[in-house]
């Protein structure tokens, strides 16, 4: 599908790794530790990034898995992880130890403490991104773990930006994730997510707006296309990230939004012509899609919501495209909704909201 050879093992060796000891029980029992990175608790998902120069990369979210319940047991397992996969593989970890003490302390608190991200291309070498909580400590200690991040990775005001655009609806407006490239190529990136909750696409588009060549008008048409005449977001809420290179030292180098389709769809067939009718209108493979979803399941989409997870929108002179995110389903499959569960605008009912 994406062009890997059939001897090429290292996608199977990185997601093994990855799963530990939660990779050799059988899906019949209960897992020992529920994930967040998916609604059914299973701690990985799958997504496939369509760059708009044709190219295609398969990713693989995860939280490392552990005998040992809780996020302690999560980070000591995120370590091993990383300690095994960087040996073999060549991985510089650098960027990690830089910032692993503050966002991985000895009594974590929130969702989660860390997960990985494995980027796989064809014939290149694979690439690790690693995403911390920066609530780990408290919401309120948020932001100084955030600026301390920055500056310890030479980014001084990358914050600034963000603030300015970003984090302007007080409480409603959260940072999310921090997260760091382990490479050390000079596009290597350090990230930040920013929550909108209940947001409209005006505030998507104020979001974006930092990012030289990030037009907003592609920003709203995202939102048209993949919300079906959504007006306020208020189920899973959009996400903007930014990313800061060395070669752009000045100010964010790219902007991207998330959206949870799930969230805005009855059920996944909904959500499939959704995101295929946008990908054809960006010449973008329809037929890429389809094989994904195939290699995920066999289920009518109908029968469910949430296997297409959500769909991000990638801007910047740094690289543009569209990943859409797919959840295993491995532990269950969310019944799709009937009437009573969506309004008129496309604003699902805030019980089936997280």
């Amino acid at each position: 599908m994406a062009g890997f050879e059939p001897g090429d093992e290292t996608p199977s060796v990185l997601l093994r790794e990855l799963l530990g000891p939660a990779g050799t029980r059988p899906l019949g029992e209960e897992p020992k530790h529920l994930s967040d990175v998916a609604d059914d608790g299973t701690p990985v998902e799958f997504s496939i990034a369509f760059d708009d120069d044709g190219a295609l990369a398969v990713r693989v979210l995860g939280e490392a898995g552990s005998d040992n319940l809780g996020d302690r047991g999560s980070i000591a397992a995120g370590k091993r992880f990383l300690n095994a996969v960087s040996k073999r593989f060549h991985i510089p970890t650098e960027r990690f130890a830089a910032v692993a003490d503050l966002f991985l302390p000895d009594r974590p608190q929130g969702k989660f403490a860390v997960w990985f991200s494995l980027i796989l291309r064809p014939r290149a070498r694979p690439r690790l991104k690693a995403y911390f909580n920066p609530e780990v400590r408290g919401r309120d200690r948020a932001k100084d773990l955030v600026l301390e991040g920055f500056r310890r990775l030479g980014l001084d005001h990358a914050y600034d930006a963000i603030a300015r655009h970003a984090l302007v609806r007080g409480a409603r407006d959260r940072l999310s994730f921090f997260a760091v490239d382990l490479d050390d190529s000079p596009l290597s990136r350090v990230k930040l997510y920013v929550s909108h909750e209940s947001a409209l696409t005006a505030d998507a588009e104020r979001a974006a707006s930092v990012v030289q060549g990030a037009d907003p008008l592609r920003v709203r048409g995202f939102c048209q296309a993949l919300g079906g005449g959504t007006t306020t977001f208020a189920g899973r809420p959009l996400v903007s990230s930014y990313s800061f290179v060395e070669a752009e030292p000045d100010g964010p180098g790219t902007y991207s939004l998330y959206l949870p389709v799930r969230d805005y769809v009855p059920d996944d067939e909904v959500a499939r012509e959704r995101v295929g009718a946008f990908l054809a209108g960006h010449g973008l493979p329809t037929d890429t899609l389809d094989k994904a979803i195939g290699a995920v399941t066999d289920r009518p989409l109908q029968s469910g919501v949430g296997l297409l997870a959500h769909v991000s929108l990638r801007l910047g002179p740094f690289g543009s495209g569209t990943t859409v995110y797919l959840s295993s389903e491995a532990y269950g499959v969310t019944p799709p909704r009937g009437p009573a569960d969506t309004v008129g605008s496309g604003v699902i009912n805030s019980a089936i909201a997280p």
